[in-house]
């Protein structure tokens, strides 16, 4: 059985509440439902973790190659600004979809630098609760290969 592990980060638990005109009034909740749904009908393991600390979550991608064959992680803000967790993302052997809510580039331009995306396997952003949805349903893809 395939093993997945799906990363949010900074300030997804505040989904639904926090800037709703960008976000809407999806939750993280929601979120999570969906993609276990889907996992569970495609025989999939799925591990669901949201951390508001770069720490965390560079160790939970450097633990990755021993437990997960893959990783969709939404580094939310740290997309901008984490040296270390794209540092972590190339550094695993395991293929990594980065997804976002929204469109990236279609925003402030701060935000049209990610610093994840040329180590990781694709970019999936601007499709609200679906770029989750696709994110998974494409590192599946890429472990059935």
């Amino acid at each position: 059985m395939k093993k997945i592990l799906v990363i949010h980060g900074p300030n997804l638990n505040l989904l639904g509440k926090r800037e709703v005109d960008i976000y809407g009034t999806i939750t993280i909740d929601n979120i999570n439902k969906e993609l276990k749904k889907i996992a569970k009908s495609r025989n999939v393991n799925l591990t669901i973790m949201q951390s508001n600390h770069e720490g965390e979550i560079v160790e939970a991608i450097g633990e990755s190659t021993k437990k997960f064959d893959a990783i969709v992680i939404n580094p939310a803000a740290y997309t901008h600004t984490s040296v270390a967790i794209r540092d972590a993302v190339s550094a695993v052997k395991v293929p990594v979809v980065e997804v976002h809510l929204s469109n990236i580039y279609s925003r402030e331009e701060f935000r049209h630098t990610s610093l994840i995306a040329p180590v990781a396997k694709g970019q999936i952003s601007g499709f609200g609760k679906m770029s989750y949805v696709l994110g998974l349903e494409a590192v599946i893809g890429l472990l059935d290969k």
